[in-house]
């Protein structure tokens, strides 16, 4: 005879049912963003002008035959561009990345050498972000017109604003004149202030117009009105019962700006003169190191990968009416 589960049972066994397959349906398609990185990646960095064998041999002007034709065996370059590609994926699969061409190292050690400092700018420029948005966009929602207008101006200047622009005019302020940061290194936290303030100044701006219209469209709930008649405190009622309500929309575009960071901090790297992906990534692109660029591609689509699905779990987490509809399927 079966037992038959009490209802609370019952309805825990069916969520985790449908967190399992929404998370499997999430890893199906990261397996596809991974790939189509790579692919695209492989591609890209065939069109480049250039000569890999000059890249791999350290872009020596004179080759001998003998060298070259070396060369060209040991790499597989005489096969065609499908058979290079399927090689490589192959490769890559048994977690093999290849040799960078330029350093004469393993891939995974030429980056593992420099991604803890892009991390560390990466994390440290999104908490700047999502802190100084949720602060701002709480204390201006439904202020007077001339405070609004205020911060959004200054908002849309920061997303308008080049990212290397700014971290110049921040290293002419704060390092040169009133010498509060240094200018260059990655050693200690002051090192890292203004690289990871140049990098978050414009997802501060996105977030916060999203956040406050979200808020404002709360803050006009029925709901809102019956906390403030419970004698509720307006800090109060925009933390604790608003915001929860308001942020869906900034989950979603932080996960997306999460992503479009890594593409900055190229930028923001070379500014600052700091170790990481960034100056690794131009000096690859510099020599054709295909194997490094390629590496670092799937690195950072990894990352993008690994925020949205935290993004997604964040966001089921927030609102329990994902859970619910997953659990109805």
């Amino acid at each position: 005879m079966t037992a038959v589960l009490p209802r609370p049972a019952r309805v825990a066994n069916a969520r985790g049912r449908s967190t399992a397959r929404a998370l499997g349906r999430r890893v199906a398609g990261s397996v596809l963003v991974l790939w189509g990185a790579i692919t695209l990646a492989f591609l890209a960095l065939h069109l480049i002008p250039g000569n890999t064998v000059d890249a791999i041999a350290g872009g020596t002007t004179q080759i001998s035959p003998e060298l070259r034709a070396q060369i060209v065996a040991e790499y597989s370059l005489d096969r065609p561009l499908v058979v290079q590609y399927l090689q490589y994926l192959g490769k890559l699969v048994r977690g093999d990345l290849g040799d960078s061409y330029a350093l004469r190292m393993p891939v995974t050690k030429a980056i593992g050498q420099q991604l803890g400092s892009t991390v560390q700018l990466l994390l440290t420029a999104i908490a700047f972000a999502l802190i100084v948005s949720v602060v701002i966009a709480v204390l201006t929602a439904h202020r007077p017109r001339w405070v609004r207008g205020t911060f959004a101006g200054l908002e849309v200047v920061g997303v308008a604003v080049p990212s290397f622009w700014l971290g110049i005019l921040l290293l002419t302020v704060f390092s040169f004149q009133l010498h509060w940061f240094p200018a260059v290194g990655s050693a200690g936290f002051a090192a890292l202030v203004l690289p990871a303030l140049t990098l978050s100044v414009a997802p501060i701006g996105m977030l916060t117009q999203v956040l406050r219209q979200s808020l404002e469209r709360v803050l006009d709930e029925p709901f809102v009105v019956t906390a403030r008649s419970r004698g509720i405190s307006e800090a109060a009622v925009r933390v604790r019962h608003v915001l929860r309500h308001a942020v869906l929309p900034v989950i979603t575009l932080a996960g997306w700006l999460a992503g479009t960071m890594i593409g900055s901090a190229v930028v923001v790297e070379q500014v600052f003169s700091r170790q990481g992906l960034g100056r690794l990534t131009v000096n690859a692109v510099d020599h054709k190191d295909m194997p490094l660029v390629l590496g670092v591609v799937l690195v950072a689509a990894v990352f993008y990968v690994v925020v949205n699905i935290a993004i997604d779990v964040v966001y089921r987490l927030v609102d329990p009416r994902l859970r619910s509809e997953d659990t109805a399927r």
